[in-house]
């Protein structure tokens, strides 16, 4: 091309450089034994982006939506990749080059730049028949679920009349039905948030719109079979900043870890709000359960900001080995009057892009499944200094006893958040088959591992060999086949 990436940790090496491949390839490699039963897709995207940043760099959180499908039927794998085409690609490929500046910043976009500035990058949610990708700050993009044909901005037939979405809907195990919210839900900069519950074919059932004492950053939110929670990290946002060129979010170390607290069939008067230790982050849920007026609420927590690209007003970024963290369990007692609340940790050590067996979302539960970070391991000099989302391990983790059942991969291996397969419809929780991607940095290439729940440290019964490198991915989904 003739304007190159930046070698800056962002779009370099073997996790970040931009892949920008779109491609078709059947009967891919496994090395092992893949079992016949897993049938279905396993659908992921990544932020890859099309053309070298308009200002020169930008963070990893503003490549273009690119998903991948791997799909899996009679022991074999084929895979499918094509880029989600937002307004915003398409307006960057009518003029062979990037038109967007700073993230989620449109005062700092080319005037060629589409109005329409989401991504489309972060998740991917199949309902109602199309595969739904995903992005906080505006609505779906929805794709075929077989060519991954893009089909357009998804407002659910005009029923969704928020601003945004969230990149991290749940589906009920029982109900089928797509929970989901909007935070800045009027438009950048608004403290508004909103909840809606949508059924299997799409009809909006329930919504309740309410506001926070501020607008910020709401990425994931949690979900049990009464109740919603949403977790507010202390990255806010203002308007004014923005139209300076500064970043869309600010860490502010002052500020709680904020929780609302809301009935599922509830209202805007029935939230109940939270507090918890300040600067700290809250990240992804693993899952969540009510029981006798309380809500248990299971995520990664950090003690402090680990987005190093949205720094705090004076510019300070802890150092990432000051960060503390590990797997927690908020505890929300709706019969008390006290808001302040402690986590309890349930690891000790580092983990993120935790997942559960999704048969249990919402309910009570004991496993899930985790990536996490041992700086114990070796690590190969070679490859460069640790990057960012670096993680060495792929665990299981028991949420009852503590026990964790995990494997290494070697000293040149990153995973990529795992997936969970049951090993049958009606099989026991947790018992089945985990699928992540794995990023080998010394040899620049990609594979897909699947391994047995039951014997994680054992390491993969199957790997997929990628024949090209596959860039940092964010979240995914499995979709099983209907044949």
């Amino acid at each position: 091309m003739t304007h190159p990436f930046p070698q800056t940790p962002e779009f370099s090496g073997a996790l970040y450089a931009p892949s920008r491949v779109e491609a078709e390839v059947f009967d891919l490699e496994v090395e092992g034994t893949l079992p016949a039963s897993i049938r279905g897709a396993f659908y992921q995207v990544a932020p890859d982006p099309q053309y070298p940043p308009m200002l020169g760099n930008d963070i990893f959180f503003n490549g273009d939506g690119m998903v991948s499908a791997f799909n899996f039927a009679d022991g074999k794998v084929s895979i499918r990749r094509r880029y989600v085409k937002t307004d915003r690609l398409m307006a960057q490929r009518g003029e062979g080059r990037s038109l967007n500046g700073v993230y989620r910043n449109v005062f700092t976009n080319d005037p060629l730049a589409a109005k329409n500035n989401t991504t489309a990058n972060t998740s991917v949610v199949a309902h109602n028949g199309v595969l739904l990708a995903l992005k906080e700050d505006a609505l779906p993009w929805a794709m075929d679920l077989e060519t991954l044909e893009t089909l357009g901005e998804w407002s659910f037939d005009g029923q969704i009349e928020s601003a945004t979405f969230t990149a991290h809907p749940k589906l009920d195990p029982v109900t089928g039905n797509l929970l989901a919210f909007s935070y800045e839900a009027k438009g950048d900069g608004t403290p508004d948030l909103a909840y809606f519950e949508l059924s299997p074919d799409g009809k909006l059932l329930h919504q309740i719109w309410f506001q926070a004492p501020y607008a910020a950053m709401v990425h994931d939110f949690a979900v049990t079979e009464h109740y919603v929670v949403f977790p507010l990290i202390p990255l806010t946002v203002d308007v004014e900043r923005m139209k300076n060129g500064g970043q869309h979010f600010q860490w502010q170390p002052d500020l709680p870890q904020l929780f609302a607290v809301v009935p599922r069939n509830g209202h805007a008067e029935d939230v109940r709000w939270f507090k918890g230790p300040k600067d700290g982050f809250q990240g992804h849920t693993l899952n969540a359960f009510d029981e006798d007026d309380k809500v248990y609420v299971d995520m990664p927590v950090t003690g402090g900001n680990i987005f190093y690209f949205f720094p705090q007003a004076d510019g300070y970024v802890p150092p990432p080995e000051t960060l503390a963290a590990s797997l927690m369990r908020w505890t929300f007692d709706l019969t008390s009057t006290q808001d302040d609340i402690q986590p309890q940790p349930l690891t000790d050590y580092p983990c993120e892009f935790p997942r559960c067996d999704d048969r249990y979302i919402g309910r009570k539960y004991e496993h899930g499944f985790v990536l996490a970070f041992d700086p114990e391991r070796p690590y190969n000099p070679a490859n460069g200094p640790i990057p960012f989302q670096f993680f060495n391990l792929l665990a299981r983790v028991n949420l009852n006893t503590g026990a964790t059942d995990a494997w290494f991969p070697g000293d040149s291996g990153c995973f990529q958040e795992p997936i969970f397969i049951p090993r049958a419809p009606d099989a026991q929780e947790a018992d089945g088959y985990v699928v992540a991607l794995l990023n080998l940095i010394a040899e620049g290439r990609s594979e897909l591992v699947v391994l047995d729940s039951r014997d994680m440290a054992s390491g993969p019964i199957a790997r997929i060999k990628v024949p090209f490198r596959l860039r940092m991915s964010l979240h995914g989904c499995w979709v099983p086949s209907k044949k």
